[in-house]
């Protein structure tokens, strides 16, 4: 009697068992799995099926319950929730694969070198490059266009300084844009010496010859976007904020979504142009599992490395100047109410004290206290110390980069004074208004990899471990803050939170496999550490070789 009850009750707990468990298409095993959930909890296992997470937990209880198509030995490395960028420009990094890479170049002969090899491979058409930065040179003084004159008298040439706020273009590229002398013109500058032109041209008077240069083929772009994704995969990011383009990309990338081509996750924001505001008023927003239009891109003025950056004081290595707002209050103003009307996001590029001082009582008049409509202000690079309060008062979200903060630290104070520097960079500030901040990378501006963006709000200091103490570290912000900057806060401030930016059953499985656990790791290990594999949806869309 007791062997046949040994064994029926044997023969319950297999079909309760088997009634208990569920298939999954993959389950990851014996790893440290980051949730960034609201407890921050790390478990060892999880199952997924369609795309989406089914259960958390230990290795044992979910291998049992989860019988799978696909296991996963995490080999216990650290897994996170894919990073997301909530501040990049992937059309712009797509198509930068396709100019000289003048990065890093220290000085302007160096950036003129690499355009000559880089005109040997590419014989015809027009000449671009991007990423010069004059204060990386010795001289620290923006080019003048005379030797790439001599280089190159009859080939129209357009070079893009590092932050995208300024460029230097040739006699030729003058020319077919009918610049023959300098002139006024809002939010931008066409910049003289002696009475002649420099071919340095800042913000608004870049476009003066950048709509000059012929768009890229259908199939060129194509190839483009998808060696960009397969770069930003390699590196572990899974959804990009595409901040500023026009509604025919985000119809190019729908396109390439439905066919499978593209895989990665955008929320993009749209250019501030009429065309923009007629297509997604009439359209409404776009919302797929893959793609969310919701937003506008505005540009509130420039950048503080040429000085286009509107300060409330002058530059104080520059006393004649306070940089520039590139439209008028009246143009912000109206934007915003329109935006407002039809319950779309704001998110305002705005550098210097003045741009975010204005951008700020502009977004409290429209928006008042309470209100969950998360407009942004892209970088909130300086604010003056009376204005930190404005984002909290109307939640007004400050999306920051912290590779900015990193990348400027050698100079910015000789902009700013050692007073005013204080407001500069100050993400620790920014994050205590609403108790969350969204960090991206603004690449390329700067590099793709979220691994900089980690060690830049964490330690900052540069590669080389300059400043000793950090560069105004009391605006660090923790591994753990910095973390979910990169995933769940970002997720938020894209209105996504319920959906990704963390690993939660019912949530995509986007996720990202590395080497090294970032909350354990050393400097060196964070600079160096590798992707081994990235999953969008519960796909394997990227392993290390």
């Amino acid at each position: 009697m007791r062997k046949f009850t040994a064994v029926m009750l044997a023969a319950t707990t297999l079909f309760l068992m088997s009634c208990n468990t569920k298939k999954a298409d993959l389950v990851v095993y014996n790893a440290r799995i980051y949730t960034v959930n609201e407890g921050f909890e790390v478990v060892e296992a999880m199952a997924i099926n369609d795309g989406k997470i089914l259960a958390l937990g230990k290795s044992d209880d979910i291998l049992s319950q989860y019988p799978a198509k696909e296991t996963l030995n995490g080999q216990g490395k650290a897994i996170y929730p894919g990073f997301i960028d909530a501040h990049a420009h992937f059309f712009g990094y797509a198509q930068s694969l396709n100019n000289a890479n003048l990065t890093e170049a220290k000085s302007w002969d160096e950036a003129l070198a690499r355009l000559q090899e880089f005109a040997k491979a590419h014989p015809e058409g027009w000449l671009t490059g991007r990423g010069w930065d004059q204060n990386d040179w010795p001289e620290k003084q923006f080019p003048t266009k005379d030797k790439l004159d001599r280089l190159f008298p009859d080939r129209p040439v357009l070079l893009t300084r590092i932050d995208g706020h300024a460029a230097i273009a040739n006699q030729k590229a003058l020319e077919i844009a009918g610049i023959t002398k300098a002139y006024e013109l809002t939010g931008g500058e066409i910049v003289e010496k002696n009475g002649k032109l420099t071919g340095v041209l800042i913000d608004n008077a870049v476009d003066l010859v950048n709509r000059k240069i012929p768009d890229l083929t259908h199939t060129q772009m194509k190839s483009l976007l998808l060696q960009a994704q397969n770069n930003c995969f390699a590196v572990g990011l899974t959804t990009i904020d595409d901040c500023g383009l026009d509604y025919d990309a985000v119809e190019g990338i729908e396109q390439l979504q439905k066919n499978g081509d593209l895989k990665m996750r955008f929320y993009v924001m749209l250019s501030d142009r009429e065309k923009n505001y007629d297509y997604l008023i009439k359209r409404g927003a776009i919302k797929t599992n893959r793609l969310n239009v919701r937003s506008f891109k505005v540009y509130g003025d420039g950048a503080l490395g040429s000085r286009g950056a509107c300060l409330l004081h002058p530059y104080s290595d520059m006393p004649h100047k306070k940089g520039f707002m590139l439209s008028d209050l009246a143009h912000f103003e109206k934007v915003a109410k329109r935006i407002n009307e039809h319950n779309f996001q704001m998110c305002t590029h705005a550098i210097g004290d003045s741009a975010n001082r204005a951008i700020l009582k502009i977004y409290n008049q429209v928006l008042g206290a309470n209100n969950d409509k998360r407009w942004r202000i892209e970088h909130a690079q300086v604010v003056a110390p009376q204005d930190f309060e404005l984002f909290g008062k109307a939640k007004i979200v400050p999306s920051v980069q912290p590779t900015h903060a990193t990348s400027d630290m050698y100079w910015a104070q000789a902009r700013l004074g050692k007073d005013r520097i204080k407001g500069a960079y100050a993400y620790k500030q920014l994050l205590k208004q609403n108790g969350w901040l969204p960090l991206g990378t603004d690449f390329p501006v700067e590099q793709i990899n979220p691994m900089l963006t980690f060690y830049a709000a964490t330690a900052r200091k540069d590669a080389t471990g300059w400043p000793a103490a950090g560069f105004q570290v009391e605006n660090a912000l923790t591994p753990e803050e910095t973390i979910r900057g990169m995933t769940i806060w970002a997720a938020k401030s894209n209105f996504e939170e319920n959906e990704k930016g963390s690993l939660e059953v019912g949530k995509f499985a986007d996720f990202v496999w590395m080497e090294n656990d970032l909350l354990k790791a050393n400097a060196k290990q964070i600079l160096e550490n590798k992707v081994i594999r990235t999953y969008v949806n519960g796909e394997k869309v990227y392993e290390k070789k």
